[in-house]
C-alpha cells in the first residue's frame, strides 16, 4: 500500500536522560511498516549521550538539512512543554506521539491510519490497546484499564484512559482545544483526553500495538506525591468549560468530591494537617454544588 493514500504524519518523541531507551523508541518508529513524513525528537535539556545516539540513527539538529530525522534541544521545561513544542514545529496533517521510553509495534501506523481511512477520518483522536512491560516483566492491567473508543467522557473523569504512545492527533484538534497545559507537572495526558471528551469520540483500535514500559524511578508516578492533586486541577478547570452539558458538570462535580477524599485520607496518613484542612474546605463546597 503506498504511503500515498494516507494523510502526512509527524512522530513527535519528548524525552529527558533516557538513553537507555531512546534507540530501541526510534528504531520502532523508523521500522514502521507506514513510514511517517517526520519524526522529531524534542530534548527537555539531557544531559546524557542521547544526542550521539540519536546522532548515530541519521538524526540532524533541527533546521540544519531537510532530513525527515530532526533533533531539537530545549531547556528543561518538563514534559508538556517538550511535547507542544515539537507539536508546533509538526509540518503534517496528524501528530503521532510517542514517548521515549515505550515502543510501537512495526505496523502500529499502518493498522491506525487504515482503520481510520474506513470511517473517513471522522474522529479526530485515535489510540490502541497495549502491553504493558514493568521491570522486564508483563503485567495485566486491571478491568479499570481497559481501553475503548467512542463518547468515554466519564472513563476520562475516573483515570487517564488514552496513552499518548499511542495517540493519533488531527492537527485540528489543538487549534481547537489547545495544547498540553504545561502548568501541570504531571497527569497533563489526563487533562488533555478529559478535554476532549466533553464533546468528540474517540477512536480506538482494540489490538496492541504498543509496548509501554514502566517501573523505572522517572516516571512520573514517581516523582511526585498525590497524584490526584494534579487531576483535581484540571477537574476545577473543566468547570468553566461552557460547553459542560448539566449531567456533565455534575459527573465533574462527583469526581471532584471522590478525588479530593482521596486526598484528604492520604494527608491525614502523612499527617499533613495543613493540606487536609485545605482539600477538607473544597471538598465542603463541591459537595454543596454537586447536592444543589
Amino acid at each position: 500500500m503506498s504511503t500515498n493514500s494516507f494523510p502526512s504524519i509527524s512522530v513527535i518523541i519528548p524525552t529527558f536522560n533516557r538513553s537507555k531507551f531512546i534507540q530501541s523508541c526510534v528504531l520502532s518508529v523508523q521500522k514502521q511498516t507506514l513510514q511517517p513524513n517526520e519524526i522529531i525528537v524534542v530534548d527537555d535539556g539531557s544531559i546524557d549521550d542521547t544526542w550521539s545516539i540519536l546522532e548515530s540513527l541519521g538524526f540532524s539538529m533541527f533546521g540544519k538539512n531537510k532530513s525527515k530525522f530532526q533533533y531539537i534541544r530545549t531547556d528543561n521545561k518538563g514534559p508538556s512543554f517538550a511535547r507542544n513544542k515539537g507539536i508546533k514545529l509538526a509540518k503534517s496533517e496528524y501528530v503521532a506521539l510517542l514517548d521515549s521510553d515505550d515502543v510501537w509495534m512495526e505496523d502500529k501506523l499502518k493498522i491506525q491510519m487504515t482503520s481510520l481511512r474506513e470511517i473517513n477520518y471522522c474522529q479526530r483522536i485515535s489510540h490502541t490497546d497495549e502491553i504493558w512491560i514493568r521491570n522486564g516483566l508483563q503485567i495485566y492491567p486491571k478491568k479499570k484499564h481497559k481501553k475503548s473508543g467512542g463518547n468515554i467522557f466519564q472513563s476520562c473523569l475516573e483515570l487517564c484512559c488514552v496513552s499518548p504512545s499511542s495517540a493519533i492527533i488531527h492537527k485540528t484538534v489543538f487549534s481547537d482545544l489547545g495544547y498540553f497545559d504545561e502548568e501541570l507537572l504531571a497527569c497533563e495526558d489526563y487533562d488533555f483526553w478529559l478535554r476532549y471528551s466533553v464533546s468528540n469520540e474517540f477512536h480506538f483500535v482494540e489490538k496492541p500495538l504498543l509496548i509501554k514500559n514502566g517501573g523505572h524511578s522517572d516516571q512520573q508516578s514517581k516523582k511526585y506525591w498525590g497524584m490526584d492533586r494534579f487531576r483535581v486541577f484540571s477537574l476545577e478547570k473543566l468547570l468553566q468549560n461552557q460547553k459542560l452539558e448539566k449531567n456533565q458538570r455534575k459527573a465533574v462535580l462527583k469526581e471532584l468530591v471522590f478525588k479530593l477524599n482521596i486526598l484528604m485520607i492520604g494527608a491525614e496518613k502523612r499527617n499533613n494537617m495543613l493540606f487536609y484542612e485545605e482539600i477538607s474546605k473544597k471538598k465542603y463546597v463541591y459537595q454543596c454544588l454537586l447536592e444543589d
